[in-house]
């Protein structure tokens, strides 16, 4: 598509040859059609065509600086890659669904900037409805003067799971598939995410949990919405889980060499190896790359963590130690396949949790095993089978929590 060169105004060049949206019926779903970005580095616009009109709120966050665009439920229809390539002011932008009936734009930043204008154009005759951000470039002093920092911002995590008030003995798994709308997680070079990568291997876990009766199951997410990561730790204790389990695809970056292979992570205060604590404070970001800045004070992590009891950590370890045993069978392991560090998603004190991190997304033998649906089935039976043993032999009141 073609757009038209940028003076001090913009314009908004063709647009796509679409139906008539000016006077189609509406239809039921809000769907993003395209977006493509336009400008240089003083003045940079971002347009996603829509099918109909919707109401937006833009607004910038610091550390690090972000144009958040909170929208209303709809569909992303983007090409492939959208948002990957840099321009003018903008390194990147993601998207997805935030919380329910929530989606969000989340703008990545070269330089500090100032959102002159947000609208939204009606559909014409030929033309989809628009959505149009401008951005001019500003100095650092006058963005953070306007910039949301975590006291100025209102909690926008949806509310925990109730509490289940159930009579019925059977463990309550917590699966909890990592990232999530518009935090991707890791990207392959095919154009994989982690998010969707590891949301296709939950459900199929939790199938199998479901149909061996012996289990009850809540995921953290089925689709691809955002959850902040205190959420996930949150509905992991309201739920009295007996078991958490985060699946995650990691990938490295370009130069930091070549790893393979399932890895089983467990909380700890000091990480067991420098790629433990990269891995950690890479997953305990993912709040800030979907734009969601926790209320929550730094030292409540630290008391969360200082109150975990022995008992837990011990039943973590142990978990951690049959799954590996499990997973042998089905996968390639990393050379070195039971790791610790201090995981955000692991620090409840009263449930036993582990991060599984299926491979690397960065690996094309990994990556080709994650996306194949008979690999996945083996990964997901001995996931299961290592819960089996897990709980065999131990009491209902610990087994039910």
């Amino acid at each position: 598509m073609r757009i038209a060169s940028l003076s001090l105004g913009f314009a908004l060049g063709a647009g796509l040859l679409v139906p008539d949206y000016a006077h189609a019926q509406t239809p039921q779903r809000t769907i993003a059609l395209d977006a493509r970005l336009a400008g240089d580095a003083n003045r940079t616009r971002l347009i996603v065509d829509l099918n109909k009109k919707i109401d937006v709120r833009a607004y910038t966050i610091a550390d690090p600086n972000r144009v958040i665009v909170d929208l209303p439920e709809l569909s992303f229809d983007l090409p492939v890659g959208a948002g990957k390539q840099p321009r003018g002011l903008i390194a990147a932008f993601r998207y997805g669904q935030f919380a329910p009936g929530k989606a969000r734009i989340v703008i990545d930043l070269r330089e500090p900037v100032k959102i002159e204008k947000t609208f939204v154009l009606a559909a014409v005759d030929d033309q989809p409805a628009r959505l149009v951000i401008d951005l001019v470039r500003t100095d650092a002093a006058s963005f953070l003067k306007n910039a949301l920092v975590p006291e100025r911002q209102q909690t926008l995590a949806p509310k925990a799971q109730p509490k289940q008030q159930v009579t019925d003995a059977r463990p309550l798994i917590v699966i909890d598939p990592g990232h999530g709308g518009p935090d991707t997680g890791a990207v392959a070079k095919t154009g994989d995410e982690e998010k969707e990568v590891v949301l296709e291997v939950a459900k199929m876990l939790r199938d199998q949990l479901v149909r061996t009766g012996r289990y009850r199951v809540v995921m953290t997410r089925d689709d691809d919405t955002f959850v902040p990561l205190d959420e996930r730790v949150t509905i992991a204790r309201t739920n009295k889980a007996a078991l958490f389990i985060s699946i995650h695809a990691d990938s490295l970056s370009k130069g930091a060499g070549e790893a393979s292979g399932a890895t089983i992570y467990t909380l700890s205060e000091r990480a067991s190896d420098s790629e433990a604590q990269r891995l950690a404070d890479k997953e305990n970001d993912a709040d800030k790359l979907a734009g969601y800045l926790s209320r929550q004070p730094d030292d409540v992590a630290n008391i969360l963590f200082d109150l975990a009891q022995r008992e837990t950590k011990n039943h973590s370890a142990l978990f951690a130690r049959t799954l590996a045993g499990s997973l042998k069978n089905a996968a390639r392991l990393h050379k070195s396949p039971l790791r610790s560090a201090g995981f955000v998603v692991l620090k409840s004190p009263d449930v036993p949790s582990v991060l599984l991190e299926l491979g690397y997304l960065s690996s094309p033998d990994d990556l080709k095993q994650m996306t194949s649906e008979a690999w996945r089935e083996k990964v997901t039976v001995s996931v299961v089978e290592a819960i089996d043993k897990f709980f065999a032999g131990r009491t209902p009141a610990i087994a039910g929590r």
